[in-house]
């Protein structure tokens, strides 16, 4: 491991800050992703609002930015999961509470 790798945000801090959109691509170095999740949250709930029932719920009437909203949350957990497996694997680093694959072929 070179002296310039440092260790990466902890998946489940990214998925808690993805609540707010855009968080977590910003504590993944990748603000730039989390703008676009934003621009297409808004065109797609604005694009929803005029197709939708007047009658239909907050939700159904903005459909298509929940939908990109529930996405970036993925994809900014995907992200970070990714990041961190190759932090650990490059640095020898453990994961608690997982079982090496020889101890799972053992049982």
């Amino acid at each position: 491991m070179s002296p310039s790798e440092t260790r990466p945000a902890n998946p489940y801090l990214v998925l808690a800050a993805s609540i707010f959109p855009g968080c977590g691509h910003v504590l993944l170095g990748v603000p730039s992703r989390g703008l676009q999740f934003i621009f297409f949250m808004v065109i797609l709930a604005w694009v929803t609002t005029k197709f939708a029932p007047s009658d239909a719920s907050f939700i159904g009437r903005h459909a298509g930015g929940v939908f990109i909203y529930a996405l970036s949350i993925l994809d900014s957990y995907r992200i970070a999961r990714i990041m961190y497996a190759k932090w650990s694997h490059s640095s020898g680093a453990k994961d608690s509470g997982r079982p090496s694959q020889r101890a799972r072929s053992v049982k």
